[in-house]
């Protein structure tokens, strides 16, 4: 049967895709479809074909699975932010290790390779400490934060999402009352006019520190004391700042700080190491996974007390500072001047005098160090970005020959791109866990021990 685009179709939804769409077939041809899950039977409009595939929308769910639950959250379905809320937790964990082994399988080649461990949460709500809120206008014209509605900027009107800390709610009520009662208008993406752009709010889980930092299209924020006495109200607050971000592009943050009130950072633990978070530092979004995933990353690390190990891709010293509690020497490399100079504080504050920090591109300052100083390392231990790591830092760390390498990635499909590389020639798969980092959403961390061949 030949179908078009608004054909409505019948689908059993028999598998689901890297995004987290449920995956069904219409007279053979191949449908996505958001918001369902394996073993649903839908029904399903196209929206749009391709030749041998096409993605459709969910109109009505015919026969739920077993494994459908109810959605937490009333904005699930418009809301960008979460592709699994429909899902039960136990089969989000069995999706994302199959998507860990599936990358690994497809694009590695490692064919028997056995996931140790997923490592879940026992609440997999609540877990976020930093949320960015865009603020805009709804068709009425009222002032709204929210989140981005799915591959658009469309805000979808949102001040408690279950996956961020409840006084998020407070926060933005207190910051939509002194934008409209004091006439600020919110930024328009179109026209590139309007002054607030987002509201970035961290919390120190463990030490109850608030950070509020409002994001600008301008250097000063009008009757901003109205602001922050507003928001001084508020149980742990620590932080009130604004950012600087007059470019009309999708970044969220500039590179300049304006402090309002009180402190210009937060602190927080992992573990028993103390870190400082500024508005532009890097620091992970789930302080309970993140300890579970840096022990892990430091046990496959199988430190002594004797090594010396480079940390790279290292952001404000998390993995560094964990590892050098074991290490002889620690050396962390990462690219933004204003996190190296958290790690140093942080390396300070917590008394740690073994651990010592570069700035610069990894791929740039690791050839450089080996190639003119000789530089050695017993374990690398990496945490790139999404893209992986480049070539040239691969090719590196083959000549350094550490005994192990520690991989800890938050995308499957370039960490096995990399693996296969680095087994290519020297080192072998010894361990891989999966860490849930993301509830709700299809991202998930993954720790992999590589160890060098015996020859």
């Amino acid at each position: 049967m030949e179908f078009k685009k608004n054909d409505t179709v019948t689908l059993y939804i028999e598998d689901m895709g890297h995004d987290g769409e449920g995956i069904g077939k219409a007279d053979g041809y191949t449908l996505f479809v958001k918001d369902t899950v394996i073993g649903d039977k839908v029904e399903a409009r196209i929206m749009k074909m391709k030749k041998n595939y096409g993605y459709a929308r969910l109109m009505k769910v015919l026969e739920p699975s077993k494994d459908r639950v109810q959605p937490r959250c009333p904005a699930a379905r418009a809301c960008g932010g979460c592709q699994l809320q429909f899902l039960s937790y136990e089969k989000q964990l069995e999706f994302k290790k199959n998507k860990v082994k599936g990358n690994l399988k497809r694009i590695g080649g490692f064919e028997n390779i056995c996931i140790e461990q997923v490592i879940g949460m026992e609440e997999p709500w609540r877990y976020r400490n930093k949320a960015q809120f865009p603020v805009g206008k709804n068709k009425d014209g009222e002032i709204i934060t929210g989140f981005y509605a799915g591959r658009t900027h469309s805000i979808i009107s949102n001040k408690n999402c279950y996956l961020g800390t409840e006084v998020n709610e407070q926060i933005l009520e207190e910051v939509l009352v002194y934008m409209k009662e004091n006439h600020i208008e919110p930024y328009d993406e179109v026209s590139g006019t309007g002054l607030v752009r987002h509201v970035l709010i961290r919390c120190g889980f463990k030490t109850g520190e608030i950070m509020v930092c409002l994001v600008l299209n301008g250097d000063a924020l009008p009757k901003a004391e109205k602001l922050t006495a507003r928001l001084q109200e508020i149980p742990g607050m620590t932080s009130i700042t604004f950012n600087v971000n007059k470019k009309r592009n999708n970044v969220i943050l500039g590179d300049k700080i304006v402090k309002l009130w009180g402190q210009d950072y937060i602190s927080d633990y992992i573990g028993e190491v103390q870190y400082r978070i500024s508005p532009l530092s890097f620091y992970q979004v789930n302080p309970v996974q993140t300890e579970k995933l840096y022990n892990t990353a430091l046990e496959y690390a199988g430190l002594t007390g004797k090594e010396i190990v480079w940390d790279l891709y290292c952001g404000i010293g998390t993995i560094s500072l964990f590892l050098a509690q074991k290490a002889k020497q620690v050396y962390g490399v990462e690219i933004v001047p204003a996190a190296i100079a958290d790690a140093k504080k942080n390396a300070e504050r917590n008394g740690i005098a073994n651990a010592e920090f570069y700035v610069g591109k990894a791929e740039d300052v690791l050839p450089k160090k080996y190639e003119e100083e000789g530089v050695s390392a017993d374990v690398i231990v990496v945490d790139p970005p999404r893209k992986g790591c480049d070539e040239a830092l691969l090719e590196t760390m083959l000549k350094m020959n550490p005994e192990r390498i520690v991989y800890v990635s938050c995308d499957s499909a370039t960490l096995a791109r990399d693996l296969k590389r680095l087994c290519a020639e020297k080192y072998e798969v010894k361990r891989v866990a999966v860490c849930d980092m993301f509830p709700q959403g299809v991202h998930v961390e993954t720790c992999v021990l590589l160890q060098r061949r015996t020859m």
